[in-house]
């Protein structure tokens, strides 16, 4: 599970650990505890943070500052014991590498629809397995369904609600996330998705 902190540009750090703690109780020890701050700390910040929130076991800490900031993203991974992600923004296979090559993240984080389609995806997870790290999908998880199985160092896909809930709607082909895995159908092609044109009409402009 993954909640948003930071999003006051890092001015409520108790509101944020206080949401932390909230949501720790709420799913109890056994489920792991991820949260994005969305680039909205500063370096200091973030480590506190970082140090802080270890008290409820948060595995995952999603762009403690910009991601822009690879030193800083590098510095925060060297000071707390979650796992440092960031990378969504990538759209080269350059920025990649170079967020590799820094140590940037634990996790590199890979949107296809964003770095250049599949193709791009498979560059970019190659470039991550080469620095020994893993991959994790973002955004349009039915999308990233299909690719991300052809991938050997992928970790998981990020499951997000109102994209799940976007795709659900006009798709065909969409998967069932319950028990915690999805698995692409092979029987249809390519990404498994076929458009439903007409649950799109009432949304189109007239002409």
């Amino acid at each position: 599970m993954k909640i948003k902190i930071g999003e006051s540009w890092g001015s409520e750090e108790r509101r944020d650990l206080d949401r932390i703690a909230a949501a720790r109780e709420a799913i109890g020890p056994d489920v792991e505890l991820y949260v994005d701050a969305n680039g909205g700390y500063e370096r200091k910040q973030a480590a506190r943070v970082g140090r802080a929130m270890a008290e409820w076991d948060v595995r995952w800490f999603e762009e403690p500052v910009s991601s822009d900031d690879i030193d800083g993203l590098r510095e925060i991974r060297d000071s707390v014991t979650a796992e440092v992600t960031a990378g969504e923004y990538g759209t080269d296979i350059f920025y990649f590498r170079r967020m590799c090559q820094a140590g940037a993240v634990d996790c590199l984080q890979i949107d296809a629809t964003r770095c250049g389609g599949y193709t791009e995806w498979f560059r970019a997870a190659a470039v991550a397995a080469s620095f020994g790290l893993t991959v994790s999908g973002r955004c349009a998880p039915h999308l990233h369904a299909a690719v991300a199985a052809a991938t050997p160092n992928v970790r998981h896909l990020e499951w997000f609600h109102d994209h799940v809930r976007i795709e659900n709607a006009l798709f065909d082909g969409c998967l069932d996330p319950t028990g915690g895995e999805v698995t692409p159908d092979a029987s249809r092609p390519g990404h498994g998705l076929t458009f439903r044109h007409a649950a799109a009409e009432r949304y189109a402009e007239p002409v």
